[in-house]
């Protein structure tokens, strides 16, 4: 049952601030999403991956009548079962949820292998929020320079060690607000991601636009 008007539409359950930073940023970017707008809830497990793998359902349970669809968001790096496929995770947990009452209306998304893998691209704007150029270089020769990317690579193979090493290049804090900042400036219109391509479809089945 979808709870009644005045409810939340979303309740989204994440494994760390930056996700959840992350998704803040990309909710408030609805015309890019192709969703109306929605009346939101973030939270953060404070036992991170792992718990929100194996603990979803009993965190989301007291919001059964609260909240008309539960999004929760893994990476799959440092979950604890790094040895299953991203899907099989996502329907591992999916089945929880549905066992304990958010029959569907709740999703799972797995980021594999992390977050940070959403955001790099070419775009201008990964650049500017990571603090780039710096000393005169470009963010993408010096990735290559450090053996991050490989010639003809989109995205480094390990991105948040990408992400982590060229914030310490530039001298810019790491913050988690540096990930809201990435979601609300970066286009993702050619973003090929299976798991972003997942959270976007679950996004408009749920919160279609108004027809015109």
């Amino acid at each position: 049952m979808i709870p009644s008007s005045g409810a939340l539409d979303l309740l989204v359950l994440t494994a760390d601030k930056d996700t959840a930073f992350a998704l803040e940023g990309l909710l408030q970017r609805p015309d890019s999403l192709g969703i109306r707008s929605v009346n939101k809830q973030i939270f953060t497990h404070p036992r991170r991956d792992p718990a929100v793998l194996r603990q979803s359902q009993d965190f989301l349970r007291p919001f059964l009548n609260k909240a008309s669809f539960a999004l929760v968001l893994l990476d799959r790096e440092g979950c604890g079962d790094e040895g299953a496929a991203r899907t099989v995770l996502e329907s591992q947990v999916e089945k929880l949820l549905e066992r304990n009452g958010w029959q569907g209306r709740c999703a799972v998304v797995v980021i594999d292998p992390e977050l940070e893998s959403w955001f790099w691209s070419d775009s201008p704007h990964v650049d500017a929020v990571l603090g780039w150029p710096c000393q005169g270089r470009d963010l993408r020769t010096w990735l290559l320079e450090r053996k991050f990317l490989r010639s003809g690579q989109l995205k480094p193979a390990r991105p948040k060690e990408a992400v982590e090493a060229a914030l310490r290049e530039a001298r810019r804090r790491r913050s988690s607000s540096i990930y809201r900042d990435l979601a609300g400036k970066v286009g993702f219109a050619r973003c090929v991601d299976p798991a972003f391509l997942k959270l976007v479809a679950v996004l408009q089945s749920w919160f279609p636009r108004p027809t015109p």
